[in-house]
């Protein structure tokens, strides 16, 4: 039993571990200098963002535009706490904190909320989006307009690490569990489910929950290493841009998410040196690669063994038909 868990597991444990001993090593030696090292960490919270999105819009067939909502709140909560404390501790506290009052203002959003659908869920969740980052502009804790200038940095690889990896790992055993099936059951067919007993309300708040949850550690981790946190930095467009990272990966893939993330941060942070066409530029990839691939980079599947060997197959069975092509020919 455990040896089959270890076995279907490899790929994905191995890819951890390798992913933090490169990183660390380059770190290390040099070889990744700041400039690097905003981009690593703007790929970790993409990647934070867009797997605990993936719960919501691609698991639960929710269609939410109001996460940057929830990263705001565990940004600012996560830098008042570190400011006041300014240690590893108030770090780890803030994070928690910020966390945790996200997932209940998920709860607080999602009961009345989640009872709609479609068009009418986005804009509602849009709207309640809009209305913290109204409340964050004219609070006086926050600093309003002005924001929060020289927030300590506690953010660094081995944090970054463990948080990503600790948001995939919770994730994808949430989806591999009874209420995970429930969630999928409940985007398949939302009446079907209900006609079987199943409340679909309470579990699409819960899915709602923990990626308010993990949307607030990305927002933690974002104050806790870019100094400076502002109400705009959380605006309708984040939003856009998180939903974007699910929607290329691919609806209900957790390693399309993860791809997704890091193409998505790359390209960003490359960009930046092009500030006139930048949206241009990055507007015409995800044109072109939804044109070419609308179900997104990884559709529904996941990285795996059974993946490999799959892929394998098919390369096998298309160099088969090339040869007997030719010999026919």
């Amino acid at each position: 039993m455990i040896l089959d868990i270890i076995k279907r597991n490899s790929v994905f444990t191995l890819s951890l571990i390798l992913t933090f001993v490169v990183v660390q090593l380059m770190l290390f030696t040099g070889i990744l200098n700041d400039y690097y090292m905003s981009a690593i960490v703007l790929i970790c919270i993409n990647v934070i963002l867009g797997v605990s999105l993936n719960l919501v819009v691609g698991f639960t067939g929710q269609f939410s535009l109001g996460h940057a909502g929830f990263m705001s709140v565990g940004a600012y909560v996560c830098a008042i706490i570190n400011m006041q404390m300014d240690s590893t501790a108030g770090f780890l506290l803030g994070i928690f904190a910020g966390a945790v009052i996200a997932a209940l203002v998920g709860v607080l959003i999602g009961i009345p909320t989640l009872r709609l659908r479609g068009d009418y869920l986005a804009i509602a969740t849009l709207g309640t989006a809009e209305i913290i980052r109204i409340l964050f502009l004219n609070l006086d804790i926050t600093n309003g307009a002005v924001g929060l200038n020289g927030i300590p940095q506690y953010t660094n690889w081995p944090w970054l690490f463990i948080f990503t990896a600790l948001t995939i790992i919770c994730i994808r055993n949430f989806i591999n569990s009874s209420h995970g099936r429930t969630c999928i059951s409940i985007r398949e067919d939302e009446i079907a489910a209900e006609s079987m007993g199943i409340n679909t309300t309470k579990y699409k708040v819960m899915a709602f929950a923990i990626g308010a949850f993990f949307a607030g550690i990305a927002g933690g981790l974002y104050a806790s290493y870019f100094y400076f946190l502002k109400p705009d930095i959380f605006g309708f467009m984040k939003s856009i841009d998180i939903l974007v990272i699910v929607v290329l990966g691919g609806l209900g893939s957790i390693s399309g998410s993860i791809i997704a993330g890091i193409f998505l941060a790359i390209v960003t942070t490359y960009l930046q040196q092009f500030a006139a066409v930048r949206m241009i530029i990055y507007s015409l990839v995800l044109i072109i690669v939804m044109i070419f691939r609308p179900q997104g980079l990884m559709g529904n599947k996941e990285f795996s063994m059974k993946f490999f060997k799959s892929f394998g197959k098919k390369e096998n069975s298309w160099l088969a038909r090339k040869r007997n092509a030719k010999i026919k020919s």
